[in-house]
């Protein structure tokens, strides 16, 4: 009988619609997986008690069903709010706060029937993209232990990669859905900002960078958490319309035209093989029917890089600057987040205006290639899986790196304006390590996007490539 853990999150479900698994048995068989594996990964956190995870999961066999997700079980990114549990963000500041009520993706996922066992581990506060914090501590890639899984969803990403979850949220300010996925050889998935809200707190008009999102072993499935996750929010007010993105995906599909970005004229530096990795892709995508054509730079690199630093830490100190002001929880934070504070309270408001002009202006060449070209491709990230003991790559084929997420700059100009974009696994390196492309489009083409994802996700084979130390387990 076929592994019900390495099915995809629909084909679980569909097992569970009609009976022919109970939530029971899938939940008993996710804890053995997890009992087996998580030891050797850490990417699942926080979990709950086995005995009420077994008595919810037979009270779901007993009622009907809610959703999709009915009986499924979800661990959610530490970064967002589970009631009964801890959200710790990776810092010793919020460890132990127990959660008095869901967050609004959390609540809609609940809603449709997933059975929340925990949380996934992520970096202190979600900054950089190697999950590692003082609470939870690290979490390994899991096709090899000895390397990062990335971040900052790197232990949603590390779960799904190991069959521990058969689906996982995650969100993405800096590549955090994306860096992951490419590094655990799954799907990671930026909306269109404003698809999926976040939460109703501080500002909701100004700061854009940041969007929650979902991360799959498939496309479809990726698409049909988007659904869930999606919709407005009253309080709100750049929320989408309710659109349904999983009936879009088996329409009929078209003569896709793909613009080819590579190294973005040389200003994105690759560790060695990672370009040509990428680029190796390129006739497989021409030989299932794309148009694939190369494009010059669009933009300039490092007006996009100062737009984005400039926003990026304005958003953080908008949001963690109290806990700064405080010199005894200052003491606490990790010097990353320190940085950006600082950064972020020394701008002036026409300081924020420039950089938002840059980012408009950005946003409308975008507009330009996309009257031409159906999707952009670049590599996910500049750098293989580095080694697990390291924070972070502080060079990249000889060029220094300025700061503690530069080694990550080639997801910026996507998630600067809020593009909707997937990481599609393009297969292992010679050095055995899995890597990623971004596929984005323009905004609210998040359907068209996931459907060219699924055509890719059916004609290749690279997504069956399971880490070795499952066979192990």
């Amino acid at each position: 009988m076929t592994d019900i853990l390495e099915l995809d999150a629909l084909e679980q479900a569909a097992l569970l619609k009609q009976r022919k698994i109970s939530a029971e048995e899938l939940m008993r068989l996710t804890l053995k997986r997890i009992a087996a594996v998580n030891g050797k990964v850490n990417a699942i956190v926080s979990m709950r008690d086995e005995g009420e995870l077994l008595a919810e999961a037979r009270a779901a066999d007993g009622v009907p069903r809610s959703g999709w997700m009915h009986g499924l079980p979800l661990a959610v990114k530490d970064l967002a709010n589970v009631k009964g549990l801890s959200t710790s963000m990776g810092s010793p500041i919020f460890e132990g706060q127990i959660a008095a009520a869901d967050d609004l993706t959390v609540a809609r996922m609940r809603a449709a029937g997933a059975i929340i066992i925990g949380k996934t581990n992520t970096p202190e506060f979600g900054l950089g993209s190697h999950t590692f914090n003082p609470v939870h501590g690290l979490t390994r890639n899991p096709y090899d232990p000895e390397r990062s899984a990335g971040g900052s969803s790197g232990g949603a990403a590390v779960a799904l990669a190991c069959g521990m979850l058969p689906i996982a949220d995650g969100s993405d300010m800096m590549g955090s859905l994306r860096n992951p996925a490419a590094w655990n050889n799954v799907y990671g998935f930026r909306p269109s900002w404003g698809r999926v809200p976040s939460e109703p707190h501080g500002d909701t008009f100004l700061h854009q960078l940041a969007t929650n999102g979902p991360m799959g072993r498939s496309p479809r499935d990726v698409a049909a958490l988007l659904d869930v996750q999606s919709g407005p929010d009253p309080r709100q007010p750049h929320c989408f319309a309710v659109v349904s993105t999983l009936p879009e995906i088996d329409k009929p599909k078209g003569k896709y035209r793909i613009g080819w970005l590579g190294n973005w004229g040389g200003a994105y530096r690759m560790e060695a093989g990672l370009l040509e990795h990428c680029e190796a892709a390129l006739p497989i995508l021409s030989d299932i029917g794309f148009l694939v054509e190369p494009v010059a730079p669009p933009f300039e690199a490092e007006l996009i890089w100062d737009s984005w630093t400039t926003l990026r830490s304005w958003a953080v100190a908008g949001t963690s600057a109290p806990l700064y002001e405080n010199p005894e929880i200052r003491k606490l934070l990790k010097p990353e987040a320190i940085w950006e504070i600082e950064r972020g309270l020394s701008f002036s408001a026409l300081d924020i205006h420039r950089a938002s002009v840059l980012r408009s202006q950005w946003f409308q060449r975008a507009a330009e290639l996309f009257e031409s070209y159906d999707a952009l491709l670049l590599p996910t990230t500049q750098v293989w899986p580095f080694p697990a003991d390291m924070s972070y790559p502080d060079e990249i084929d000889g060029r220094q790196m300025d700061t503690y997420h530069r080694w990550m700059e080639v997801v910026i100009p996507i998630g600067l304006i809020g593009l909707p974009c997937l990481n599609i696994p393009v297969g292992f390196g010679s050095n055995g390590l899995p890597a990623g492309l971004q596929l984005f489009g323009a905004r609210d083409q998040d359907a068209k996007l996931l459907q060219m994802g699924q055509i890719w996700h059916d004609a290749t084979t690279f997504h069956r490539q399971r880490p070795a130390m499952l066979y192990d387990a």
